[in-house]
């Protein structure tokens, strides 16, 4: 049985990368077709964390934010946006931090793209943050981009040492005030999950 460092794996995924292009195989699919015969013992978990296992995402992660005009400037309307996959790695251990993002917005003259949206948030994946920062910076580069009258962001991060964080950001407009509230049903935690 061979066993591969995570230096020589490294390598020998780029090599597959390099034989797989334009292949509708996966590299999964070649891995366990060609080399289950030979024995070839892959730690999965490391291939799994390395960046080179990623090359579609790492290609497309980004830090830009794109955005497109807000359809009804006139009115004030919540946006609600839950995001479940949000991930970064702890800077103390390199450890892997999960959380649920939701974003609430009322637009001012521009909205967010979603797919930009999407993939801002995987450009995190492989940097160090404190929770505390992580949220304040996406925040602020969120604001940035869409110039909100209101916007907040929730930050619901797994346990991490005995210990769940919720870190709350919000941003408004000067001067903006918003109207008087009516008492509506609120969207629930799980609004968009269906059973």
């Amino acid at each position: 049985m061979i066993r591969l460092n995570f230096i020589e794996l490294e390598a020998f995924y780029k090599v597959l990368l390099e034989l797989c292009s334009g292949s509708e195989k996966t590299i999964a699919t070649i891995l366990r077709s060609r080399f289950r015969k030979r024995r070839l013992e892959i730690p999965i978990i490391m291939v799994a964390h390395s960046p080179a296992f990623h090359p579609f995402m790492s290609a497309h992660a980004s830090k830009t934010l794109e955005t497109f005009p807000n359809p009804n400037p006139e009115r004030d309307y919540h946006i609600h946006m839950q995001i479940p996959e949000f991930t970064c790695l702890c800077p103390k251990t390199g450890q892997p931090d999960f959380a649920t993002l939701t974003l609430d917005y009322i637009p001012d003259q521009l909205c967010v793209e979603l797919k930009s949206l999407k993939l801002y948030i995987w450009s995190y994946r492989n940097e160090g943050a404190f929770h505390e920062a992580v949220t304040n910076r996406i925040l602020d580069d969120l604001a940035a981009a869409t110039r909100p009258r209101f916007m907040r962001l929730t930050a619901k991060f797994y346990v991490r040492g005995g210990i769940f964080t919720n870190v709350v950001a919000e941003h408004r407009k000067t001067d903006w005030q918003p109207a008087p509230r009516v008492d509506l049903s609120q969207f629930a935690a799980d609004s968009n999950t269906r059973d």
